[in-house]
């Protein structure tokens, strides 16, 4: 059998994709349900995701319970308010300003674990880090399948991972990666809600692209 080729056309679709891929917040998300087969579409793809040694280390929790989902906000609110304090003045007043999190308004929740192994993961000896790494790359392949579905995707990390494995009954060795929020969207922002806002500005090539080392630029 033979490897699948692609058509440019299809490589300008996985661009646009890509390239329109957002970070979605609370206060674009609708009421309007999310399928069983959505998400299992999307879990389909996180399960593509490339890991190191062929580990496969993630496993995921949906999560559509208000109530569990309230407790989770709680979580966020309060980490919300010490993280604020990280930031001054101007700063800090634009940081309040934010909407940052979607727990509630997203019709689904879903936290991605990564689970550890006790026997030698190939690859993985040198830097054990790229375990946690692989489960990141499967995040990464759900936002874009939730892109091509046409759903919203939201990945809060200001939340006490410890308190979030304590509500989900999360095995002791288990470590959080990401909280996601998952729905259908009024719209999707032309640019990311962060840029927009003059927060941070987009990097360009020439900033972060270095040849044959760090010596010359």
């Amino acid at each position: 059998m033979t490897s699948r080729l692609f058509s440019q056309d299809e490589r300008r679709l996985l661009e646009e994709i890509i390239i329109h891929r957002r970070d979605i917040r609370g206060n674009r998300f609708t009421a309007q349900p999310v399928s069983d087969e959505a998400i299992e579409t999307l879990l389909l793809a996180a399960l593509h995701a490339p890991s190191v040694g062929f580990s496969q280390p993630w496993e995921f929790v949906v999560v559509r319970d208000p109530a569990v989902k309230q407790q989770v906000a709680a979580s966020f609110q309060q980490e919300n308010e010490r993280e604020a304090t990280r930031f001054e003045d101007a700063r800090q007043a634009a940081y309040r300003r934010l909407k940052l999190e979607g727990i509630t308004e997203a019709p689904v929740n879903l936290a991605v674990f990564y689970k550890p192994v006790q026997q030698p993961v190939l690859g993985q000896t040198a830097m054990p880090e790229m375990g946690p790494y692989s489960v990141v790359c499967a995040v990464q392949n759900m936002w874009l399948m939730a892109r091509a579905l046409n759903l919203g995707m939201g990945w809060v990390s200001i939340v006490d991972p410890e308190r979030v494995k304590e509500l989900l009954q999360a095995p002791p060795h288990n470590r959080l990666v990401a909280y996601l929020c998952i729905g259908h969207v009024t719209e999707f922002p032309a640019t990311p809600e962060l840029e927009s806002l003059r927060w941070e500005k987009r990097k360009q090539l020439e900033q972060v692209v270095f040849s044959e080392g760090y010596g010359d630029r």
